[in-house]
């Protein structure tokens, strides 16, 4: 278990710009079966920190049925503000996998959240040929619930996720909550009200209003174009983090 502090910025002796930058990786580049990662997080009042990954995160076959779980608690005090944007998760055929994030945020601190699945290796014929993914998020406000979302993948047979799923190759949840991301929660707003509503668009997305922000939810035909939505979508984060949090990445 790993549990960082982000102090306040005038006491942080490694920072990019405003912001504490903490990337995670992991021995392999990805999660075996059985491996458990836990991970909390204290962002003091007035910090700021940016959590990401070095890559995507790879989630390897499971030869005896036991899944790889991964757990963020996360807790941002008076006017912190955080911003989770790791790289998708990418099973494996015969993967499962499962993810619980909780953030606790005081009345004044912000999120940013992006919580992204890709189909698996398709270039070798993986699509969605995972057994089990599920992913929980939970953020509260000031002890209240703001927002409960949970996504269950869980196929009956081979090949039913890639039926039902056709032609999307990629998902996507974006949160945007709290006063340093008022900027993204409005351009997430203008970016979906912006996109074509038709059947075979490379890009599908819905915004709903949460306490203080807003939910975006995506589905793409590609990583990329999945990727290039997210950059424009989160770009405002930068002047709260100091820099593109998506610079180079997807």
């Amino acid at each position: 278990m790993c549990r960082p502090v982000i102090h306040h910025p005038d006491r942080d002796l490694r920072r990019r710009g405003p912001s504490a930058w903490a990337v995670l990786a992991t021995h392999g580049g990805g999660l075996v079966e059985g491996d458990r990662l836990d991970l909390e997080v204290d962002v003091a009042a007035g910090a700021a920190a940016v959590l990401s990954t070095q890559a995507e995160t790879k989630i390897y076959r499971s030869a005896g049925g036991r899944s790889s779980r991964q757990r963020l608690s996360a807790r941002v005090g008076q006017g912190g503000v955080l911003a989770v944007v790791p790289e998708p998760v990418s099973p494996f055929a015969g993967a499962r996998y499962e993810q619980e994030q909780r953030f606790e945020l005081a009345p004044s601190a912000s999120l940013l959240l992006v919580d992204a699945l890709v189909a698996g290796r398709t270039a070798r014929g993986e699509r969605w040929a995972f057994e089990r993914y599920r992913s929980q998020n939970e953020v509260r406000v000031d002890g209240a619930l703001a927002l409960g979302d949970a996504l269950l993948l869980a196929p009956r047979r081979p090949g039913e996720l890639a039926r039902r799923l056709d032609p999307f190759q990629a998902f996507a949840l974006i949160v945007a909550v709290g006063p340093a991301f008022a900027g993204c929660a409005a351009a997430l707003c203008s970016a979906v009200e912006a996109l074509p509503c038709a059947v075979g668009a490379p890009l599908l997305a819905t915004v709903s209003p949460v306490a203080g922000g807003v939910l975006a939810r995506c589905a793409a035909t590609t990583t990329e174009a999945l990727g290039a939505f997210v950059r424009a979508a989160v770009a405002p984060a930068g002047g709260a983090l100091g820099d593109d949090a998506f610079a180079r990445r997807w």
